[in-house]
């Protein structure tokens, strides 16, 4: 039998009692990094149902909505109920210099993966300085 010391069961089954939910937050733990002209973001949202994961811009807001349903049935006894169960969602501000018409999103080993390049009007660009040798006459 698994045993284990938990200060916040007794509550955390309280309130799953009173409110039908668990009272720990609904985590979606994230990493954001740029790489050349294309900006990732990738989310942990292990044992979710691809069908259920839902991503919306609007106004260079990004938000992701998923679901994870427990595996096992209702009247199953749970002995440790340590995994978080429920909708999970998570707003990113995204930045002008994005195109967001062009995000591409992968969801593989319970690890979502948004690309999104930067936008051509944003990138670097060079600019090429012209020379006048030419010089002028002040009149007198």
């Amino acid at each position: 039998m698994l045993m284990r010391t938990d200060p916040f069961r007794d509550l955390d089954r309280l309130s799953e009692a009173m409110f039908g939910t668990n009272a720990r937050p609904a985590v979606m733990p994230m990493d954001a990094y740029r790489q050349g002209d294309t900006f990732h973001i990738e989310l942990d949202l292990p044992g979710v149902d691809p069908d259920s994961i839902d991503l919306t811009v609007e106004q260079n807001v990004l938000s992701v909505h998923a679901e994870r349903r427990p595996a096992i049935a209702e009247a199953t006894e749970r002995v440790v109920g340590e995994r978080t169960y429920g909708s999970f969602s998570r707003q990113v501000f995204l930045g002008e210099t994005l195109d967001v018409d062009r995000l591409s999103a992968d969801y593989e080993a319970g690890v979502l993966r948004i690309k999104l390049p930067v936008a051509e009007q944003a990138k670097p660009r060079k600019i090429s300085v012209g020379s006048s040798d030419k010089q002028r006459q002040i009149a007198s």
